[in-house]
């Protein structure tokens, strides 16, 4: 399989399960991949998008939050956490067969992680215990990559 991003897709454990981007227009798990859309747009538009969100959301000065140095390719339904809103309805905010950037960060002086995610509309950052428990949204925004600018969701 051939990939748009450049990721070895040989080593991949999911490689089975998607059908190589390049193969699939990239659309490797049927969901669209925001990494290869970025990368049809020029050799370096991944950076460019990397270091907009990057700085985007160390903008947003969440002083606990370990630095956010780099973001890779997530599947959806990877970062796909089950949220409870205070209604009680219980909701997940990302495709599972996308390809979102993002990664995850501990929290400073505790035992809990931010997860860091990122569309071409929104940012959102999560609080959780290992493997996703007890997760909560603590920042979900619009987001312009051509600016980097955000507005308050």
């Amino acid at each position: 399989m051939k990939s748009i991003c450049g990721i070895d897709c040989a080593s991949c454990q999911l490689s089975a399960a998607c059908g190589g981007c390049a193969e699939t227009g990239g659309r490797p798990f049927g969901g669209a991949c925001m990494v290869a859309e970025c990368c049809q747009r020029g050799s370096t538009a991944l950076a460019q998008l990397k270091e907009t969100l990057i700085s985007a959301f160390r903008a947003l000065d969440i002083r606990d939050m370990e630095e956010i140095t780099d973001l890779n390719a997530l599947k959806g339904s990877f970062m796909n956490l089950e949220y409870t809103l205070p209604n009680g309805q219980a909701v997940k905010f990302w495709e599972d067969g996308r390809i979102y950037l993002g990664t995850q960060v501990r929290k400073k002086g505790s035992d809990r992680y931010y997860g860091i995610a990122a569309d071409e509309n929104y940012l959102m950052v999560s609080e959780y215990s290992g493997f996703g428990s007890d997760a909560e949204i603590i920042v979900f925004k619009r987001w312009n990559p051509e600016t980097g600018g955000t507005s308050a969701r």
